[in-house]
Protein backbone atom coordinates (compact mmCIF):
# COMPACT_ATOMS: atom_id res chain seq x y z
CA UNK A 1 0.00 0.00 0.00
CA UNK A 2 1.07 3.41 -0.90
CA UNK A 3 1.56 6.68 1.34
CA UNK A 4 -1.00 8.47 -1.11
CA UNK A 5 -3.45 5.37 -0.01
CA UNK A 6 -3.22 5.82 3.32
CA UNK A 7 -3.82 9.45 2.96
CA UNK A 8 -7.35 8.83 1.34
CA UNK A 9 -8.36 6.66 3.83
CA UNK A 10 -7.43 9.22 6.92
CA UNK A 11 -9.38 11.68 4.74
CA UNK A 12 -12.47 9.53 5.63
CA UNK A 13 -11.89 9.38 9.05
CA UNK A 14 -11.41 12.67 9.38
CA UNK A 15 -14.24 13.80 7.42
CA UNK A 16 -16.20 11.45 9.71
CA UNK A 17 -14.93 12.85 12.45
CA UNK A 18 -15.29 16.34 12.17
CA UNK A 19 -18.77 15.96 10.96
CA UNK A 20 -19.95 13.67 13.90
CA UNK A 21 -18.15 16.29 16.26
CA UNK A 22 -19.62 19.51 14.20
CA UNK A 23 -15.90 20.58 13.46
CA UNK A 24 -15.97 21.22 9.53
CA UNK A 25 -14.18 24.21 8.73
CA UNK A 26 -12.42 24.66 11.87
CA UNK A 27 -7.99 24.89 12.27
CA UNK A 28 -7.41 22.02 14.76
CA UNK A 29 -3.38 21.98 13.84
CA UNK A 30 -2.77 23.20 17.99
CA UNK A 31 -4.96 19.76 19.03
CA UNK A 32 -3.24 17.27 16.46
CA UNK A 33 0.23 18.31 16.98
CA UNK A 34 -0.45 18.02 20.39
CA UNK A 35 -2.02 14.50 20.55
CA UNK A 36 1.02 13.26 18.39
CA UNK A 37 3.20 14.87 21.47
CA UNK A 38 1.23 12.52 23.49
CA UNK A 39 1.17 9.57 21.03
CA UNK A 40 4.64 10.23 20.86
CA UNK A 41 5.26 9.85 24.53
CA UNK A 42 2.83 6.50 25.12
CA UNK A 43 4.92 4.99 22.12
CA UNK A 44 8.71 5.99 23.75
CA UNK A 45 6.73 4.40 27.43
CA UNK A 46 5.90 0.88 25.59
CA UNK A 47 9.42 0.62 24.13
CA UNK A 48 10.85 2.13 27.18
CA UNK A 49 14.19 2.40 25.54
CA UNK A 50 15.04 5.76 27.31
CA UNK A 51 14.33 3.41 30.64
CA UNK A 52 18.20 3.11 31.23
CA UNK A 53 17.19 2.88 35.10
CA UNK A 54 14.67 -0.22 34.74
CA UNK A 55 15.80 -3.92 33.56
CA UNK A 56 11.92 -4.20 32.49
CA UNK A 57 11.84 -4.97 28.61
CA UNK A 58 9.90 -3.13 26.46
CA UNK A 59 6.45 -4.20 25.62
CA UNK A 60 5.17 -6.43 22.97
CA UNK A 61 5.81 -5.63 19.49
CA UNK A 62 2.12 -5.68 18.89
CA UNK A 63 1.54 -2.98 21.11
CA UNK A 64 4.21 -0.71 19.94
CA UNK A 65 3.51 -1.45 16.19
CA UNK A 66 -0.57 -0.07 17.63
CA UNK A 67 0.91 3.26 19.48
CA UNK A 68 3.25 3.64 16.08
CA UNK A 69 0.16 3.88 13.92
CA UNK A 70 -1.54 5.93 16.33
CA UNK A 71 1.16 8.33 15.49
CA UNK A 72 0.58 7.84 12.45
CA UNK A 73 -2.90 8.64 12.14
CA UNK A 74 -2.32 12.16 13.79
CA UNK A 75 0.86 12.47 11.34
CA UNK A 76 -1.15 11.85 7.87
CA UNK A 77 -4.50 13.92 9.40
CA UNK A 78 -1.73 16.88 9.66
CA UNK A 79 -0.79 16.54 6.39
CA UNK A 80 -4.68 16.50 4.86
CA UNK A 81 -5.03 19.65 6.96
CA UNK A 82 -2.30 21.75 5.62
CA UNK A 83 -2.77 19.88 2.46
CA UNK A 84 0.84 18.60 2.47
CA UNK A 85 0.18 15.27 0.64
CA UNK A 86 2.52 15.27 -2.35
CA UNK A 87 6.31 14.84 -2.24
CA UNK A 88 6.10 12.61 0.24
CA UNK A 89 8.13 9.51 -0.51
CA UNK A 90 9.22 6.30 1.34
CA UNK A 91 12.28 6.93 3.14
CA UNK A 92 15.44 5.17 2.33
CA UNK A 93 17.43 4.31 5.60
CA UNK A 94 20.39 1.46 6.08
CA UNK A 95 22.04 3.48 8.51
CA UNK A 96 21.67 2.03 12.12
CA UNK A 97 19.38 4.34 14.20
CA UNK A 98 19.34 4.27 18.22
CA UNK A 99 15.75 5.15 19.05
CA UNK A 100 16.22 7.31 21.83
CA UNK A 101 17.72 9.72 19.50
CA UNK A 102 15.34 9.14 16.73
CA UNK A 103 12.49 9.31 18.63
CA UNK A 104 14.35 13.34 20.07
CA UNK A 105 14.71 13.61 16.28
CA UNK A 106 10.91 13.01 15.33
CA UNK A 107 10.37 15.92 18.65
CA UNK A 108 12.22 18.19 17.32
CA UNK A 109 11.04 18.03 13.59
CA UNK A 110 7.03 18.60 15.17
CA UNK A 111 8.58 21.21 17.81
CA UNK A 112 10.13 23.16 14.03
CA UNK A 113 6.71 21.95 12.44
CA UNK A 114 4.73 23.54 15.74
CA UNK A 115 6.75 27.00 15.04
CA UNK A 116 6.50 26.63 11.56
CA UNK A 117 3.66 25.14 9.38
CA UNK A 118 5.74 24.91 6.06
CA UNK A 119 5.81 21.96 4.08
CA UNK A 120 9.54 21.88 4.63
CA UNK A 121 9.17 21.37 8.33
CA UNK A 122 6.19 18.74 7.62
CA UNK A 123 8.12 16.32 5.86
CA UNK A 124 11.38 16.29 7.78
CA UNK A 125 8.92 15.50 10.40
CA UNK A 126 7.61 12.84 8.18
CA UNK A 127 10.73 11.20 7.11
CA UNK A 128 12.19 11.32 11.06
CA UNK A 129 9.18 8.85 11.98
CA UNK A 130 9.28 6.57 9.43
CA UNK A 131 13.17 6.38 10.13
CA UNK A 132 11.41 6.06 14.02
CA UNK A 133 9.85 3.53 12.87
CA UNK A 134 12.68 1.34 10.96
CA UNK A 135 14.52 1.79 14.04
CA UNK A 136 11.88 0.01 16.13
CA UNK A 137 12.57 -2.73 13.28
CA UNK A 138 8.57 -2.56 11.16
CA UNK A 139 8.47 -3.53 7.68
CA UNK A 140 6.15 -1.06 6.02
CA UNK A 141 4.20 -3.70 4.82
CA UNK A 142 3.70 -4.07 8.80
CA UNK A 143 2.47 -0.43 9.45
CA UNK A 144 0.30 -0.06 6.56
CA UNK A 145 -1.85 -3.90 7.71
CA UNK A 146 -1.52 -2.05 11.70
CA UNK A 147 -3.04 1.08 10.31
CA UNK A 148 -5.58 -0.05 8.35
CA UNK A 149 -6.87 -2.53 11.48
CA UNK A 150 -6.53 0.68 14.01
CA UNK A 151 -8.73 2.92 11.12
CA UNK A 152 -11.47 0.31 11.35
CA UNK A 153 -11.50 0.22 15.36
CA UNK A 154 -11.42 4.20 14.90
CA UNK A 155 -14.43 4.64 12.88
CA UNK A 156 -16.06 2.25 14.87
CA UNK A 157 -14.93 4.09 18.08
CA UNK A 158 -17.13 6.99 16.08
CA UNK A 159 -19.88 5.17 15.51
CA UNK A 160 -20.05 4.30 19.46
CA UNK A 161 -19.41 7.84 20.36
CA UNK A 162 -16.40 7.49 21.53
Amino acid sequence: MNINELYHIQKELDRKILKEHQLEGRDLISEKILALQVELGELANETRCFKYWSKKGPSEKSIILEEYVDCLHFILSIGLEKQYTSDINEVKSDEEVIATHQFLKVYSHLSNFQQNNSKENYLALWQSFIVLGKALGFRWDEITTAYLKKNEINHQRQKEGY
